[in-house]
């Protein structure tokens, strides 16, 4: 169905038939629950709360039984927040201060631990990368320049094997 198609078709509904099929779209699919439930009530700060803790914890997890459990530092974890939070339409602020606390997580973990796997600091750069785009999109980079600018610092001074491609990005920028 096309939107023109639908736009016709909700026109030629009265109000209560309207209210019925919003209130069955909301019941049946949750999307559609989680969007209105934001709407009307949109707990940002929860949100970005929640969303920090379960990234921590990619690379601090709480320990278990007395163990603590091995860090999986998976980006795509920080991806699918930051990818709803795009559809939800949360202020370009928090998506910037989510997209930068992943970054700046993921180097407080490799500041303590070394890591060997190169998919780690390609990952990390194009988070870096994603980031400097967005803000640059949104008009929002001078906010976030000191945060930028110390990521960039971090991967000097733990002499990250990409270091030269986050000063690359900097350098576009002419911070």
């Amino acid at each position: 169905m096309s939107k023109r198609d639908l736009k016709k078709y909700l026109t030629e509904l009265n109000k209560e038939q309207l209210e019925e099929q919003i209130l069955e779209l909301y019941a049946k699919f949750p999307p559609v629950k989680v969007y209105y439930d934001f709407v009307f009530n949109p707990k940002e700060a929860s949100l970005l709360q929640e969303c920090k803790l379960k990234i921590t914890h990619e690379y601090f997890p709480i320990k278990k039984m007395g163990r603590r459990s091995r860090p999986k530092m998976r980006r795509s974890v920080a991806q699918k927040f930051i990818k709803h939070f795009l559809l939800l339409g949360v202020d370009s602020f928090l998506i910037m201060d989510v997209m930068l606390y992943t970054i700046e997580i993921a180097q407080t973990y490799s500041g303590e631990n070394t890591i060997t796997q190169e998919l780690f600091y390609k990952s990390m750069y194009n988070s870096f990368d994603q980031a400097v785009s967005y803000a640059i999109a949104n008009g929002i980079l001078y906010e976030f320049k000191t945060r930028i600018i110390a990521i960039h610092k971090e991967t000097v001074a733990q002499k990250w094997k990409n270091k030269d491609a986050f000063a690359a990005v900097l350098e576009r920028l002419e911070l």
